[in-house]
């Protein structure tokens, strides 16, 4: 019997190179400028931190054992989460990733964290639907939620450019991953534009990812990147990642611009982590 997977790991080590250096005037407030200015994007108060709606979305979708994989210096998240406000629908661990080297090694730094048990892996920079969590949550790993452009860029707050740096699929027949390229150039993009769903780094994974981000190479930016690592293990180690598809939005805060449409979207939602 299939059990539904109830570990779900957070990236959140990012230097939020971009939210820092985007518009300064983009915050809506002292607050929002403050945090966006130490590029820590799922602490931004929008009424609440940014990432107490991801943590709300998980316990919505069953997955109520997580762990945020932060920087050393991010103590003050851990403070948050263990002492200021502890969530009371999910139980929040931490592990520590000591250099931010991209997504794969993000995810590595998790493995002592799972114990051996499948899990969802999910960006914390971004608000996924509760509908795709759930799915990710009742499926075989690996499998990867999959969303389509028309509705990223029309119910959720995400622009037309910046479909091109996301990751591009190429679906099998049966709906499998035949291709992965993350950042493509624009050859890989004429290519594949015609794909029209793209990856948001929504994954459910096993042990077995773990040897195919131990033999990723760095990509061009220096970083172990997930994307990547998934490629390669399709690629090389004959894995077969399911793709699941969604018509709906996810909420992207990458940059300080996107706090006002970030927050217009979530004025009614009160999080309940």
């Amino acid at each position: 019997m299939t059990h539904a997977i109830g570990r779900a790991v957070v990236l959140a080590r990012g230097l939020g190179t971009r939210m820092r250096r985007d518009d300064p005037g983009a915050a809506q407030d002292a607050a929002q400028a403050r945090v966006a200015d130490t590029g820590l994007k799922a602490m931004i108060p929008i009424g609440r931190p940014f990432l107490d709606y991801v943590l709300s979305s998980l316990a919505d979708a069953g997955l109520t054992s997580v762990c945020l994989v932060v920087g050393p210096e991010h103590q003050a998240v851990e403070d948050y989460y263990t002492r200021v406000a502890p969530p009371r629908r999910v139980h929040v661990e931490f592990a520590v990733q000591p250099e931010p080297r991209g997504t794969a090694d993000a995810v590595r730094a998790a493995r002592a964290w799972t114990g051996g048990d499948p899990f969802v892996v999910l960006n914390s920079d971004n608000l996924y639907p509760v509908e795709s969590l759930r799915a990710l949550a009742l499926a075989t790993p690996p499998a990867l939620a999959a969303f389509h452009r028309e509705n990223l860029v029309r119910d959720g707050n995400i622009d037309p450019d910046r479909l091109a740096h996301f990751a591009l699929l190429e679906l099998s027949a049966d709906g499998f991953i035949a291709d992965l390229v993350e950042k493509p150039d624009p050859a890989t993009f004429a290519r594949l534009s015609s794909q029209p769903y793209v990856s948001m780094n929504s994954w459910a994974f096993d042990e077995r990812i773990f040897d195919a981000c131990e033999r990723v190479s760095l990509s061009d930016r220096g970083e172990l990147e997930l994307p990547q690592a998934v490629r390669l293990a399709v690629r090389q180690l004959g894995a077969r990642v399911r793709v699941i598809c969604f018509d709906l939005p996810v909420l992207d805060l990458s940059r300080r611009r996107d706090i006002a449409t970030v927050a217009a979207h979530l004025a009614a939602v009160t999080p309940d982590p």
